[in-house]
C-alpha cells in the first residue's frame, strides 16, 4: 500500500452564500466499511479476512461486538485513498475475475460515497472455500439403529 497518504481525509469546504463553512473529514473506519460492503457483495466472494482473522471475528461475533471491516485496511488522505482486501472465494470460481470484480466494485463504491480518488485496491484470496466440505451441519453423524433394535443384535433369517 502506498505511505503516502495522510490518517484522515479532510477537505475545506466551499463557501456557499449564506451558508456556514467548516471541513469534513472522512475517517478510515468509514471508508474501511464502504469498500467491505462493496467487496461482500461480489458473486464468488464467500467472506473477507485471513483464517485467524475470521475465528477472531467468529468470537466476536457470538459475544456481540463483530467487526465488519475484518479484512480490509485502508489508508485514507485528503483526496485519495487506497483499499487492501483479504477475503476467501467460492470454490468454483474463476479467482482473477473475483479479483478483478471486487477491485471494479470497491473502486466504485468508495469514490461514488467518500468523493475520494480510489489510487489502488490490492486483493488478496488466500483461500477456497469448498460449500459442504467444512460446513458444521453437514458433518455425517453415526447412524442410530432403528427404534427397538441395537446395532449389536443380529437378524436371524429363517
Amino acid at each position: 500500500m502506498t505511505n503516502s497518504v495522510n490518517p484522515a481525509s479532510s477537505r475545506p469546504e466551499p463557501m456557499v452564500s449564506g451558508a456556514p463553512s467548516g471541513r469534513t473529514v472522512i475517517a478510515d473506519p468509514a471508508v474501511a466499511k464502504v469498500a467491505a460492503i462493496a467487496a461482500r457483495e461480489v458473486s464468488g466472494v464467500f467472506t473477507l479476512g485471513s483464517g485467524g482473522g475470521r475465528a477472531l471475528g467468529a468470537l466476536r461475533d457470538a459475544v456481540g461486538g463483530g467487526d465488519s471491516t475484518q479484512g480490509v485496511q485502508v489508508e485514507v488522505g485528503e483526496v485519495q485513498a487506497a483499499v487492501d482486501i483479504t477475503l476467501v472465494a467460492v470454490y468454483g470460481t474463476p479467482l482473477l475475475q473475483v479479483a478483478d470484480q471486487v477491485r471494479a466494485a470497491v473502486y466504485q463504491a468508495v469514490q461514488a460515497l467518500t468523493g475520494l480518488e480510489v489510487i489502488e485496491v490490492n486483493v488478496e484470496i488466500n483461500d477456497v472455500h469448498v460449500p459442504g466440505l467444512n460446513d458444521a451441519r453437514n458433518i455425517e453423524k453415526p447412524r442410530s439403529a432403528p427404534a427397538g433394535r441395537s446395532g449389536t443384535e443380529s437378524q436371524v433369517v429363517s
